[in-house]
């Protein structure tokens, strides 16, 4: 294992098994079938993109350890070390900056096989395993960084399926030509045409003897699926090695993905410090500027807002509360002399939850990531794969899966409330409880209201609405009531996505239900669209919030339309950036003796995948 101590730390994260791997194109004119001898081109100083950064491998003396492939290192299929096939019997750097060796095949059974399979061109791709022991950022371009590894230590040789760098291969030449090995006779070549190492190889392979039933290729599926994910050509790379088919790489790289853990917003609070954080010292200290005693009672507040702003990497407009506090659960203690102020209904949960109490999409199902620093890539399918019948002896078409991102990028949203100057003065769990659950309150319905119908100009995320641009349901060329068969379009309209399944539910405004309480299923029949308990609306929940609009216009219907929507909400994410960043504007209700304290929070919405949600837009509810 090689150490990670001259390594940069954003090198050194990512090698924690200490070694990596890349792969070479083979080519036939540089075996020497007598000497069962072929030079391999191992190493050259192409860069080479990895999922951390751009890696060059310094192709000099200097740098390359040569000690364990000098000594007689193995040549193996696979990187399998119990799949030796041949030794390395030399190596050598030349002046044009590129590693090779020469290696021998054995003359056991499977040394045979594959000596077979190289030199008939069966066997075509050579692999490299290294371990980086010391690398130099050199540049920057674009945020992705470039290493220089100037120190690096080959320590086997590999036949492997498919290369990552066919700039570079067996026989080349210092000028690019290609020649035999040694001065033995080449191996036949009337049925491989040449390239110059510059161009793509094509080459045809000899008929083989017997006849074999030609297998779909997984490798070239796979190739193209990795430029569309992140760190795809190592995913890629290893997935081939192992012989996966493409739906199993697909499989392995949204994993990959999913797990990649989120940066969080945390500055490492313990837990008294949690407790010991005061909302209303914070807030008082920004509406008294100049006082000296409240300064001092919030340095703890302020050196906290100093971390959290730190670690989110933006500026605080006042204060900024630390991620651990937001999810703290405040305790009412026993009320002390002096009538403080207690509620029987007083909610003491996080901010967070409070937060998520006041949307009804929360208990719909919608997904919120909280704590969140830098932008967020949400792995998605994009693409799948085809089935075909085939003929015997015959392929399937090529199909292509795709895996994309859905991205989250922080958009401000602003909240005020206003408090009363000798409130502010207060410090007890309840006088912090009721303002939390302010703040939480305005903030929450203002993100609600982004998730549903932000129209994502003017610095709004996109909402649901805005998203799907074309309702899914049309009631009438200049609006209409809602009607039972407008209910079982919009449940078909997601089943037919195949996208009904997760936490499907319905949600609509106040004027929509009652609309619907008051219309028949069947025109003289008993039975209305919705029902009481859980599930009202044909067996599936639902939920009410004049958060989605009454005022919509369809034909001549101005302003009087309303909109509904279901689908899965499972698939309604919402992202809230590192702490909430409170001002104070002590002059707004300075003649009342208010103090206005604004909550800013940095928030973005998206859509996991669209056709999980079905909308209609022109609903008449007089």
């Amino acid at each position: 294992m090689s150490s990670t101590a001259q390594l940069p730390e954003a090198v050194a994260r990512h090698l924690t098994k200490g070694r990596a791997e890349r792969a070479f194109l083979v080519e036939r004119q540089a075996i020497d079938e007598e000497a069962r001898t072929a030079v391999l081109a191992f190493a050259s100083e192409l860069p080479y993109e990895r999922y951390w950064g751009v890696e060059i491998l310094d192709c000099t003396a200097t740098s390359m350890r040569q000690g364990r492939l000098r000594s007689g290192a193995n040549l193996l299929c696979d990187h399998d070390t119990r799949d030796v096939v041949g030794v390395i019997e030399s190596v050598e750097i030349g002046a044009d900056r590129v590693a090779r060796a020469v290696v021998r095949f054995g003359k056991s059974a499977r040394a045979e096989e594959v000596w077979n399979d190289v030199r008939d061109g069966i066997r075509r791709n050579v692999s490299v395993g290294y371990m980086v022991h010391k690398a130099q950022l050199v540049e920057t371009v674009d945020g992705v960084e470039t290493y220089r590894v100037t120190d690096w230590e080959p320590f086997e040789v590999s036949l492997v399926s498919v290369p990552a760098d066919a700039s570079v291969g067996v026989g080349r030449s210092l000028d690019g030509a290609e020649t035999p090995a040694s001065d033995a006779a080449p191996a036949p070549q009337a049925t491989t045409p040449t390239t110059t190492p510059s161009e793509p190889e094509v080459k045809t392979m000899p008929d083989p003897v017997v006849e074999v039933i030609e297998q779909r290729n997984h490798a070239a599926e796979i190739s193209k699926i990795a430029p569309s994910i992140p760190g795809g050509a190592e995913l890629a790379m290893d997935a081939i090695q192992r012989g996966l088919t493409v739906e199993q790489f697909q499989r392995e790289a949204i994993a990959k993905m999913a797990s990649k853990p989120v940066p969080t917003a945390d500055i490492g609070m313990e837990k008294g410090e949690v407790k010991q954080y005061s909302l209303m010292r914070a807030l008082n200290a920004l509406a008294n500027p100049t006082d000296a005693a409240a300064q001092r009672a919030a340095a703890f507040e302020r050196e906290c807002s100093d971390a959290a702003a730190a670690k989110v990497g933006k500026q605080a407009r006042g204060f900024m509360v630390p991620n651990e506090v937001q999810r703290r659960d405040l305790v009412v203690g026993t009320p002390t002399a002096g009538g403080n102020m207690v509620a029987t209904d007083l909610l003491t949960g996080s901010f967070i939850d409070i937060l998520r109490n006041a949307m009804v999409i929360d208990g719909l199902g919608a997904r919120m990531l909280t704590g969140l620093v830098g932008n967020v890539a949400i792995p998605k399918l994009t693409g799948s794969a085809t089935a075909y019948w085939v003929a015997e002896n015959s392929a399937p078409t090529e199909s292509q899966q795709t895996v994309g991102q859905v991205t989250l990028t922080p958009k401000t949203v602003g909240a005020f409330t206003d408090i009363a100057r000798r409130l502010l003065l207060q410090t007890s769990l309840d006088v912090e409880a009721m303002v939390q659950n302010d703040l939480a309150t305005i903030l929450g319905l203002a993100i609600q209201q982004a998730a549903i119908n932000g129209t994502g100009a003017s610095n709004q995320p996109s909402g649901i609405l805005t998203q799907i641009a074309s309702p899914t349901v049309v009631a009438g060329t200049n609006g209409a009531a809602p009607t039972w068969q407008n209910v079982i379009d919009l449940e078909s309209a997601v089943a037919v996505a195949n996208a009904d399944v997760g936490t499907l539910a319905y949600l609509t405004n106040a004027k929509v239900r009652g609309k619907l309480k008051a219309t028949s299923k069947v025109s003289g029949q008993n039975g209305f669209i919705w029902e009481g308990g859980d599930t009202p609306v044909n067996g599936y929940r639902a939920a009410v919030t004049n958060a989605v609009p009454s005022n919509l216009t369809k034909g001549t219907s101005s302003g009087v339309c309303s909109a509904a929507i279901f689908g899965n909400w499972a698939d309604l994410v919402i992202g809230m950036w590192g702490g909430l960043d409170l001002m104070v504007d002590p002059y707004t209700g300075s003649a009342a003796g208010t103090v206005r304290v604004v909550a800013l929070q940095d928030v973005d919405v998206a859509l996991r995948n669209t056709v999980s949600f079905a909308t209609v837009v022109d609903l008449l509810t007089v």
